[in-house]
């Protein structure tokens, strides 16, 4: 590998993107180079003095962001003036006051075809560093939204987030800014209304189980509608929380004659590994005999591995006048 190669390579190197045949060969390169190896130096004491600078975020932090971003996305539109500078200004400056440093220390020992050389490099890690600050000073939180909403109705206070994905130079001296933005909306509506139902059957499948918890325990008052019904099955055949599969059952109580409703607690009591989820199915099936129900619990009770639940079988059978055992 030639020093041209490497000088591009050193950023990386630095950051430890390499992969370990490409370190190999900068590291054997940069031994017998003594260019490469000052170029190295640099690069290290560049990142030293960019982690050396501390900003103070403004109070006024997160609305300069969001300005800022929008004037460079409209092609610099015209700003109101403000007493403090906006966030690029003060990565600028810090930028400025690094690389200056860094071009007093070199122009008193490093060659002028050294420092030409590092400018690609300097330019490559600016570019990671101002994607990098500008992801973090404009999100704020996790994106919380699934895109427009029927019939929602959207506040004056909606919150937009807003995630940068790239920062590319344009071939007129400009910036290129790649971003991501998501828009916090609140439904709000009685459990008749349609569209709230619906939002709340899609909440009943989200990742978080805080969520799903208080979705189904909103659905239980529908229960009697056939996609609610559906839903609260799945939930509970399905769900890895115990805690949203126990308010499942909680809504499908009043259902607890239905043929499909108690095809589905056959089959959790049989494979659900919650304790406290088995017992409730065993009263939900109590309260509602029938010859198929007393045939599994009696079969179960001779092979059931916990105590607690043997014991509800056992009882729940001779509540009802059925032997414990087959004969």
């Amino acid at each position: 590998m030639n020093c041209d190669s490497i000088l591009k390579l050193l950023p990386l190197y630095y950051y430890g993107e390499l992969t370990p045949d490409e370190e190999e060969r900068v590291e054997e390169h940069a031994h017998g180079c003594p260019v490469c190896t000052r170029e190295l130096a640099q690069q290290r004491a560049l990142a030293a003095a960019l982690d050396r600078r501390k900003l103070v975020a403004a109070p006024t932090l997160l609305e300069d962001c969001r300005s800022d971003l929008m004037a460079a996305i409209q092609g610099g539109a015209p700003r109101l003036a403000r007493t403090v500078k906006g966030p690029w200004r003060l990565f600028l400056d810090a930028m400025a006051a690094s690389l200056s440093g860094m071009s007093s220390g070199m122009s008193s020992g490093a060659p002028a075809s050294g420092i030409t050389r590092l400018r690609q490099p300097i330019g490559a890690l600016a570019l990671i560093a101002i994607g990098f600050f500008a992801a973090r000073l404009i999100h704020t939180g996790p994106p919380s939204g699934t895109g427009a909403l029927p019939g929602s109705v959207t506040a004056p206070t909606d919150e937009v987030y807003s995630t940068v994905r790239s920062v590319q130079p344009d071939n007129s001296g400009g910036v290129a800014i790649s971003l991501d933005e998501t828009r916090r909306k609140v439904v709000t509506g009685s459990m008749n209304d349609g569209n709230i139902q619906r939002l709340l059957l899609a909440a009943a499948h989200e990742d978080n189980p805080a969520v799903r918890v208080e979705s189904v325990d909103l659905l239980r008052s529908q229960s009697g509608s056939t996609e609610v019904r559906d839903a609260l099955l799945n939930v509970l055949s399905q769900d890895t929380n115990s805690g949203v599969r126990l308010k499942a059952l909680e809504g499908l109580k009043p259902l607890a004659g239905d043929s499909e409703v108690r095809k589905t607690l056959r089959r959790v009591l049989l494979a659900d590994d919650n304790v406290a989820v088995r017992m409730l199915v065993i009263d939900l099936l109590v309260a509602h005999r029938d010859d198929n129900m007393v045939g599994m619990m009696q079969g179960l009770v001779q092979q059931e591995n916990n105590n607690s639940v043997r014991l509800k079988l056992e009882k729940a059978l001779r509540d009802i006048n059925a032997s414990p055992g087959r004969f």
